[in-house]
């Protein structure tokens, strides 16, 4: 009897020592908290593919290329020759709220995995009409090679609206994760569940049931914790500010829910094959645009236009209005965009300035701006008519599927030869390239055809892309394109 027991408890004694080799640098997470990128302290055993740096460009042209400057604050992870691996964090996690911010450069491909199990993919999405369970934002599907040869895959799930950021953009992710819970015997009780997914402010999942670790999982079982997991493998990436929570909400309510009406089913207008204008009241960061035209295209992109500035005050991807403000009750006249919205300024577009270190003006005088409506073309795209200063201008934004909106400003007759045209305003502006800024560290880009030369300047506000109005022999004009 006394073998048997010494027996036992040498095998118990075995057990822990290999549980703790294991798990070694695998603590639970704190309940919240941000995970340092001041190095890859983090992180168990970090391979060569990974690295920290204090700035990245993640290239809009070049496929999978991103470039780094020394410092701090940003986890990069660059594929080379050498074998390539996963990343894992030091901490498990069961539960988790999980925010960050990413980086991807042309046709580039990553994921996260929640618990090393179930993966959130990453991925350059940017202008598909259609989105699958394999684009940015999706539950990856899982996978079975027992199954009828063709459905290997099963059980993704797609995001509801493409909101992708182009190549080389700053991207939003939040994820509400519950993790699957299990009894006293080991049993699962409760599938892993995603609670909600947005990207770039939008919810684009919501309610989805796992019922397994998704495709490339490494761990074949489930578990009611693991360490969070990041794909090294496939694409580079770069990543910041990663914060978390270990508690979440299980009935989270829909964010994308806004204000429906009473048999709450919101009234929204959709774009379904030709461009369209739709005029409102529309709220902004600090006004209510009172005579705004909001103009949905296909593919998914659409625009903000103020009649009283002759300005595009905004822009998004993702559907295109939810009207249902202006049918609630009485009714406000309100209308908002369904999608990823970039605000940019509602100041007149047009300014004359006797030098280039004036001041751009940020409301119009009295007689100076008269609003003359608008025309549609032959394919319904809407050229906006007004008079300012004297001078007749047509203001017309063209689409370039659902990728990026191209503007074009023209003037009948001759201009004068101090009139500009901004094409951005921003707290930083900084040239990449071949006549592409981005503005606002990489929030947006202007491109510019080649030979036109814009004036970058700095102002006591930030910096400013301003385009001078010039009488050539083809007619006076201007034109830029607003990337996203």
């Amino acid at each position: 009897m006394q073998n048997k027991y010494f027996l036992k408890f040498l095998c118990l004694q075995v057990f822990l020592i290999n549980t703790a080799v294991v798990f070694q640098g695998h603590a639970q997470a704190p309940a919240s908290g941000q995970i340092s990128l001041n190095d890859l302290s983090a992180f168990k055993t970090p391979s060569a593919n990974w690295s920290i740096a204090g700035s990245v460009v993640a290239d809009f042209n070049k496929v999978n290329t991103i470039s780094k400057k020394d410092g701090q604050g940003i986890l990069v992870n660059i594929p080379g020759k050498s074998k390539n691996e996963d990343l894992f964090t030091n901490f498990e996690h069961g539960d988790l709220d999980l925010n960050f911010d990413f980086i991807m450069p042309k046709e580039s491909n990553s994921g996260v995995y929640l618990q090393g199990r179930y993966e959130i993919q990453l991925l350059d999405s940017w202008g598909k009409d259609n989105v699958t369970n394999s684009d940015l934002g999706a539950v990856y599907q899982r996978w079975d090679e027992s199954r009828s040869n063709g459905q290997f895959g099963y059980d993704g799930v797609a995001p509801r609206l493409n909101v992708s950021r182009a190549p080389g953009l700053w991207q939003h992710l939040h994820i509400l994760f519950n993790a699957p819970k299990f009894d006293a015997a080991g049993k699962k009780t409760a599938n892993a569940r995603v609670v909600k997914i947005e990207l770039n402010g939008v919810t684009i999942i919501e309610n989805a049931d796992l019922q397994g670790p998704t495709r490339g999982s490494a761990f074949a079982e489930e578990a009611a914790s693991g360490p969070l997991r990041i794909q090294g493998d496939h694409g580079a990436v770069a990543i910041k500010n990663i914060n978390y929570k270990t508690s979440v909400n299980p009935a989270i309510v829909d964010g994308s829910k806004r204000v429906w009406d009473e048999n709450d089913k919101p009234v929204t207008v959709d774009v379904k094959g030709e461009p369209v204008v739709f005029r409102s009241f529309v709220d902004i960061p600090g006004k209510r645009v009172t005579h705004s035209a909001s103009i949905g295209y296909p593919h998914n992109i659409s625009y903000g236009y103020d009649l009283d500035n002759g300005a595009i005050y905004q822009v998004w991807k993702g559907g295109f209005l939810d009207a249902s403000p202006m049918w609630l009750s009485r009714g406000d006249g309100n209308a908002r965009p369904i999608g990823s919205v970039i605000n940019l300024s509602d100041a007149s577009s047009l300014a004359i300035l006797n030098t280039t270190t004036e001041s751009w003006p940020d409301t119009l005088a009295d007689l100076v701006y008269r609003p003359k409506g608008y025309e549609l073309d032959e394919q319904g795209y809407p050229t906006f008519k007004y008079i300012f200063n004297g001078i007749h201008v047509n203001d017309k934004t063209t689409a370039n599927e659902g990728k990026s909106l191209t503007r074009n400003i023209s003037v009948d007759g001759p201009a004068p030869k101090n009139l500009y045209a901004r094409a951005a305003v921003g707290s930083d502006i900084t040239e990449v390239g071949d006549g592409l800024y981005s503005v606002n560290n990489f929030e947006y880009y202007v491109q510019f055809d080649k030979g036109t030369k814009p004036v970058l300047r700095t102002t006591s506000k930030g910096k400013e892309l301003l385009l001078p109005v010039k009488n050539t022999d083809k007619g006076t004009s201007v034109q830029y394109s607003l990337i996203w």
